[in-house]
């Protein structure tokens, strides 16, 4: 299906060209043609992690799966949309560890009665996302108590806290890829029967990937541009589109790995992409896009997100914990997960614009 959805790919850069003022048209257009090219990225990074381990398979996953939401990112951030950047973090966050595993989970569960997987490589990274939570939870508090008497320091406090999310993401790393890296392997057995020999060249997953990552850098400038004027027209909040629809398009990578891991009975590999995306997001992408922000846009962003936003991630980390803290799953667990993200893609759609 890859294939034919490229077909996609040249519209929103000739409508842009063509028919700029038909932004709610551009605005689809760009968005089918996301979902093969982060598909293909996928892919290509899926060759390139078949020639290492669980850990760094997945780490190589997700790190190539959130170029998608980085870029898109950046050029938000460009663009002077930090809400719909900060939705669309939340987003990315909160559908990884429901949407994406949820449907790994359901998948990989028709498949296979009951899977297994690294309990302790999963409760590391639900503790990281709730460190990144408490985070989330001081800034905002700051923002609603401090920050009315003092907004000065608002900015220096993201800043600051931007900075620790990366050195623990860096220690974090150490720790999983080198100094402990035995706790993070798989199960062996698992994974010789599940894993595949690469189709594909170590050079031509590599221009794949690079050819992708362009691609989509272009299309996702013209996709930022085109939010605001079709969320209006669809009568849609910027909340909603960056929550939910943009960090879906973001996300597209994760869901055909972390799927096609499961369905093959790689649960380690499914849940260290599904969940470390989410980790990376929150102590990576979104630490990064802060420190960019000093040098693009017309202001520094700061990390005081909306109670609703907080909320959103306090609840999926919670859930997330208790469906991968005994390391088996099943289809039903992925029910539980995808009916939560169904639930608060219900409450962001009746919810108006707020400032995120």
């Amino acid at each position: 299906m890859l294939y034919w959805m490229l077909v996609f790919v040249p519209i929103p850069i000739l409508l842009k060209f063509i028919a700029p003022e038909q932004d709610l048209l551009i605005f689809l257009a760009a968005s089918l043609a996301i979902v093969p090219l982060a598909g293909w990225l996928g892919r290509a990074t899926e060759q390139l992690a078949e020639r290492s381990g669980e850990g760094v398979g997945g780490l190589l996953n997700a790190t190539f799966g959130n170029a998608t939401e980085l870029i898109i990112a950046i050029s938000a951030l460009r663009a002077g949309l930090h809400d719909v950047v900060k939705a669309s973090l939340i987003g990315s966050i909160v559908g990884n560890i429901l949407l994406v595993l949820g449907a790994a989970m359901l998948a990989g569960g028709l498949r296979h009665k009951e899977q297994q997987f690294n309990a302790l490589a999963a409760r590391s990274q639900a503790t990281l996302l709730t460190m990144a939570t408490i985070a989330l939870v001081l800034a905002a508090a700051y923002n609603a108590v401090v920050a009315p008497r003092a907004p000065e320091g608002l900015q220096r406090l993201s800043l600051y806290i931007a900075v620790v999310l990366l050195l623990v993401y860096g220690l974090f790393l150490l720790y999983s890829l080198v100094t402990h890296k035995n706790l993070f392997a798989g199960d062996p057995k698992v994974e010789s029967d599940g894993q595949q020999s690469p189709l594909w060249s170590k050079s031509k997953a590599l221009l794949v990937l690079a050819v992708a990552t362009l691609l989509i850098a272009w299309v996702s400038e013209i996709l930022v541009a085109a939010i605001e004027p079709s969320a209006h027209q669809l009568g849609l909040s910027n909340l909603f589109v960056g929550v939910f629809i943009v960090a879906i398009l973001g996300n597209a990578a994760e869901h055909s790995s972390a799927i096609s891991a499961a369905m093959k009975n790689r649960m380690d590999l499914s849940l260290s992409i599904a969940i470390g995306s989410s980790v990376q997001v929150a102590l990576f992408v979104a630490p990064v896009l802060v420190l960019a922000s000093y040098a693009i846009g017309s202001a520094p962003m700061d990390l005081a997100f909306s109670g609703g936003l907080v909320l959103s991630v306090l609840l999926a980390v919670l859930i997330t914990g208790q469906v991968a803290g005994d390391g088996r799953s099943d289809w039903l667990k992925g029910v539980q997960l995808l009916a939560v993200y169904l639930i608060l893609g219900l409450a962001y759609f009746f919810t108006p614009d707020v400032a995120a």
